[in-house]
């Protein structure tokens, strides 16, 4: 990130060429986005999602019997044809998913592992971490693909449908196309130099070395047939066969051009034949009333999100100004990012002490630190904290070795959906291949992109996030249900790396504290603390009087021009006559689709 400034100094003459960029990105998906429907209220099942095409998908689901799990997949499946710079199968994800006649929350880790041959200083030389470019644009990168495996663990055991019959509205867009909209060009520009590196992703995604440009019909026929053989044989379609082949062989001998130097990966047939995914307790915590759950570890969102929201409890922002509530929520994710840095990793390879974490107690104790008139950071990271006397569980006892280095920044290109149906069931699912792109290679004859999450592992040691076999990268993704008297309230969940987290939880106080409408709470500029000195916010906060009486608490903002939007969060509403109303990105990533069974009159 550059571009690190103090509000209120020359905050117009840092921000206006932003804003004006900004601007021209908006005007134009302003066209190609009349079609679609951010938000809408009605009955039956609700579909939100970054693409107007697989909103449909999953509403099609819906209309012939299938339910949330079923429509979920359709929507996630369409997705990678019509978003591939940011998920696909050939990633991962995190599912969680409510069952309504149970009353009861699944949640399903089907995140990437490192193969078995994989080294934990995989991504060092000479003792210091490579480059970010060396390590994502390379077979190394590539974790194990869980996509599809997840999407089977959810079909088999909670949907109503097949495999051939939720796949089919993707493969149908895959094989008939869709017209190339601004936001598709803006993400498939930014991955052009990955892409250029590769035979076959230079095929698929550039025409004459460009991105492919506004207005292009694009199809993807190898997705088509990928999915078709997915639909046929199941998973094992995928990571048995010629797809698999397919596969390992784009990660151990990358189909790079003549003369791109490229670092092969080290996966074979057992680790694919043997991935796993999880079925996991999902975290649970509370909130001004409400009864909170998310997705536990390896993915860190939930629980650094309920962590914020316990220490923020400990205020009470009934009429406090807007101001004063961003102040506590920035102090309060400070507080909880520096604990998800030091402690937090793969539950199968690290003791982390989660109860202690999560107790109220210790956020009492967090909440301490925070004063209401000056930012406890001055441009400096803030350290963590103790939860260990706090963990009322004796197996949790070996504190991890705090990390000395500047953690590896986590890539926010990811995509989150959510569904409900008639029934009540709901998914929250967000899934993802890591960075624009992913690692830029596209499997020959096949048409997915691969992942390059195993660069979500922090390099240097000593972290509980270091690189290891058969572990799972620390994640933030961070789906959340919100119940109130055993009845959901909301639904809500973003993409964006780190941010994520950040995302999901401004939002949550926004709509909670705040009392914005959802739509609002969403849309509303987005501030990112991660306790990194500095917070990434979004130009069009600059202007604002709280940018500059925040600052003059001594929060100091910093914009990523390469990407200055932050998040794009998809969200549902239950209301309490029985209505619902989807609610999607209507501001980022050129405006999201919304959609239900039976619109409101």
């Amino acid at each position: 990130m550059t571009n690190a400034f103090q509000a209120p100094q020359n905050i117009l003459a840092v921000s206006i060429s932003l804003t004006l960029s900004a601007a021209l990105l908006s005007t134009s998906t302003q066209v190609w986005s009349a079609q679609k429907t951010p938000f809408v209220t009605g009955s039956g099942g609700a579909v939100a999602t970054i693409n107007e095409h697989a909103t449909q998908s999953a509403i099609d689901i819906l209309n012939r019997g299938g339910n949330a799990i079923d429509a979920a997949v359709a929507a996630a499946a369409t997705l990678g044809v019509t978003d591939p710079f940011s998920c696909g199968i050939g990633g991962g994800g995190f599912m969680l998913i409510y069952l309504a006649k149970e009353n009861r929350f699944i949640t399903l880790d089907h995140r990437e592992t490192a193969p078995a041959g994989f080294r934990s200083d995989a991504f060092m030389r000479n003792g210091k971490a490579i480059a970010w470019e060396e390590a994502v644009n390379s077979g190394m990168a590539v974790g194990v693909p869980g996509t599809v495996r997840g999407w089977d663990e959810a079909l088999t055991r909670y949907g109503r449908l097949s495999f051939k019959q939720v796949l089919a509205p993707a493969i149908q867009v895959a094989q008939k196309g869709f017209t190339v909209t601004p936001i598709f060009h803006h993400l498939n520009q930014g991955a052009v130099e990955k892409f250029a590196r590769y035979t076959s992703s230079s095929a698929l995604y550039l025409h004459e070395g460009k991105a492919l440009p506004i207005g292009f019909h694009f199809k993807n026929p190898d997705l088509a047939k990928t999915y078709r053989i997915i639909a046929q044989a199941g998973v094992n379609g995928f990571y048995r066969g010629p797809v698999a082949q397919g596969l390992l062989q784009t990660v151990n001998q990358p189909p790079a051009k003549n003369g791109v130097q490229v670092v092969a990966g080290n996966m074979n047939s057992a680790d694919l034949q043997n991935y796993e995914a999880r079925w996991r307790l999902p975290v649970r915590s509370t909130y001004r009333g409400l009864d909170l759950v998310s997705m536990g570890l390896p993915s860190s969102g939930g629980i650094t999100v309920a962590e914020a929201l316990n220490i923020l409890e400990n205020f009470d922002t009934k009429g406090m100004s807007r101001q004063q509530i961003e102040h506590l929520y920035l102090e309060a994710a400070r507080l909880a990012f520096a604990d998800r840095n030091a402690y937090l990793g793969d539950p199968e390879f690290v003791d982390v002490p989660v109860a202690g974490l999560l107790d109220k107690a210790y956020a009492k104790q967090r909440a301490t630190l925070i004063s209401s008139n000056s930012s406890m950071s001055r441009d400096t990271p803030t350290a963590a904290g103790d939860p260990y006397a706090f963990q009322n569980d004796p197996s949790v006892t070996l504190r991890p070795q705090a990390p000395t280095n500047k953690l590896q920044e986590e890539r926010k290109h990811t995509t989150h959906l959510t569904v409900s149906d008639k029934e009540g069931n709901i998914v929250a699912y967000t899934y993802t291949i890591e960075d624009w792109g992913g690692n830029g290679m596209v499997v020959p004859g096949y048409g997915f992109l691969l992942n390059n999450e195993l660069t979500d592992f922090d390099f240097t040691p000593p972290h509980p996030n270091i690189p290891e076999a058969g572990k799972r990268p620390r994640s933030s993704i961070a789906p959340f249900i919100a119940m109130k008297n055993g009845k959901p309230v909301f639904t809500i969940g973003s993409p964006g790396g780190s941010t994520i987290i950040t995302t999901v939880l401004q939002s949550i106080v926004n709509h909670v504290d705040m009392q914005m409408p959802m739509v609002q709470a969403i849309a509303a500029p987005r501030l990112s603390e991660r306790n990194e000195g500095k917070t990434q916010v979004e130009p069009n906060f600059i202007h604002s009087a709280q940018a500059v009486g925040l600052a003059l608490l001594g929060h100091v903002w910093q914009i990523d021009e390469s990407d200055p939007e932050i998040g794009a969060a998809n969200a549902i509403v239950f209301h309490t006559d029985g209505t619902v109303t989807a609610v999607s990105e209507p501001q980022r990533h050129g405006v999201g689709s919304a959609k239900v069974q039976k619109k409101a009159h």
